[in-house]
């Protein structure tokens, strides 16, 4: 009896590790989506790879609370509280021919991220912890 069972079994376990394969595929391709890289048509040419940012992560950190924590607006040199620069690029601010460099952009960036990183003790603060090269990431 229990020979004649294993024939029958065979498309039930096809199908179950066919859910499974999907369910697995899904959500690596939702987490995926999480991760944006960080692009800013300052950087026309890279010196190292664009980073890959988890921003969904970054919104569920408790001190960071607001939106505009990290997309913040300064006017005449003070931090306006309740404005946010979402969809704004860094160079935006950061980075115009008359006043700054691209190397203060690179700057703002660093401080942006690595700043917070540093002062919280958690996250990456070397450079290939962040530009990491693709090729070594797969």
């Amino acid at each position: 009896m229990g020979n004649r069972l294993i024939p029958r079994m065979k498309p039930v376990i096809y199908v179950l590790v066919l859910l499974c394969g999907a369910v697995v595929l899904s959500h690596s391709a939702y987490s995926q989506e999480e991760i944006a890289a960080v692009n800013d048509s300052a950087f026309s040419k890279h010196i190292r790879p664009t980073v890959l940012f988890p921003h969904q992560m970054h919104t569920k950190i408790p001190h960071i609370g607001e939106c505009n924590v990290c997309h913040h607006v300064f006017q005449n040199g003070k931090r306006v509280e309740d404005e946010d620069s979402i969809g704004m690029e860094c160079s935006e601010c950061h980075y115009n021919e008359g006043k700054n460099t691209r190397l203060d952009l690179i700057r703002a960036y660093h401080l942006q991220c690595k700043g917070c990183h540093m002062a919280r003790k958690a996250g990456p603060v070397l450079c290939g912890e962040c530009h990491k090269n693709r090729k070594a990431v797969l």
